[in-house]
């Protein structure tokens, strides 16, 4: 199990690497000018030059690169033109529209998104995991009919058309609720846990048609082996069949996809977190594509990464635990 864990903690860093180096070559060819951006229209050609000095712009991309590293694991120092500025390890960099630790910018977006993920991932496990089952447990009947409609109508739905349609008929038809507006849990635990109430309805319920879809799908194929027929042979009821023995069946592929999942959305939730005014991770990535401004992508995109492949590890994991036979393949 040691070795297990230890060659994909080694394969997590090779794809983190990897990834870097994408997002940074991707920079390169992208159009426009970061100094100009961050200098402004009034500049003139010797205060851009100046800036693009300042900013590191003047070094090869491959320089660049190994400052980034360099930030990472042993911090660096930058110039603002007046003063050095010191960044701890780990650091991302300094944004080149406002001078920010991009480190500090992430800690300051990452509690909004990791509100909005961890509370759409309940809402998408209860909901999609006790579908598929009903759907299993009443299978050839008209409610696994109904259900199917619904997670097919899930599926087939945008995430904004969704959110769109549930703050038209919860907030302007019905008024159960007030437009969302995100407060901070510290501020006030309940105005939070309101405000975000839309959001989780609006990713959880897009989510959970998925995992409708896997849960009956595994459940059913389970049901159709041979220790769920001894089982039935010997007089156990069809209830105690689906939910004891043939979920747990269900149980490995849903928890490798979920913690998947989970590492995706805190990158993946941009219409989300655009659509319902949450400043997340997602649109801190928007603004600084449309900026230009490349250690806010790449800090963003390392970080979401980072999540991505943490959660990749978690997953096999869990997947090991859940099934032994993982381990020795």
């Amino acid at each position: 199990m040691t070795r297990f864990v230890l060659q994909r903690l080694a394969g997590a860093v090779l794809v983190l690497l990897a990834l870097s180096v994408l997002v940074y070559s991707l920079f390169h060819l992208a159009p426009g000018d970061p100094a100009r951006l961050a200098c402004g229209e009034r500049c003139n050609p010797q205060q851009i030059a100046q800036v693009r000095e300042q900013l590191g712009l003047n070094d090869s991309m491959f320089v660049q690169y190994l400052h980034f590293l360099q930030g990472v694991f042993v911090g660096r120092d930058y110039s603002t033109g007046v003063s050095l500025v010191h960044c701890d390890a780990p650091c991302l960099g300094l944004s080149y529209q406002s001078d920010q630790q991009v480190t500090q910018l992430v800690l300051e977006r990452l509690p909004a998104t990791a509100s909005l993920v961890v509370g759409a991932l309940v809402v998408w496990l209860v909901v999609g995991v006790g579908t598929g089952l009903l759907s299993a447990f009443r299978r050839g009947g008209p409610t696994e009919r109904i259900l199917t409609l619904l997670t097919l109508a899930g599926s087939g739905t945008p995430v904004f058309i969704l959110g769109l349609l549930l703050l038209m008929a919860v907030c302007a038809y019905l008024q159960w609720l007030p437009f969302p507006s995100y407060v901070p849990f510290g501020e006030d635990p309940e105005q939070w846990g309101w405000n975000l109430l839309l959001p989780w309805l609006t990713l959880g319920l897009f989510e959970s048609a998925k995992y409708a879809r896997l849960t009956r799908s595994a459940t059913l194929e389970t049901l159709a082996e041979d220790h769920i027929r001894t089982f039935r042979a010997y007089g156990v009821g069809e209830r105690s069949v689906v939910t004891r023995h043939a979920l747990r069946g269900a149980v490995p592929p849903v928890i490798a996809i979920s913690a998947v999942d989970l590492g995706s959305m805190f990158g993946g939730a941009v219409l989300t977190e655009s659509l319902f005014g949450i400043p997340g991770l997602g649109k801190t990535l928007i603004d600084g594509v449309k900026a230009i401004d490349l250690p806010v992508v790449v800090g963003v995109v390392m970080v979401t990464g980072t999540f991505v492949v943490l959660a990749n590890v978690v997953a096999d994991l869990l997947y090991a635990a859940a099934d032994r036979r993982v381990v020795l393949t």
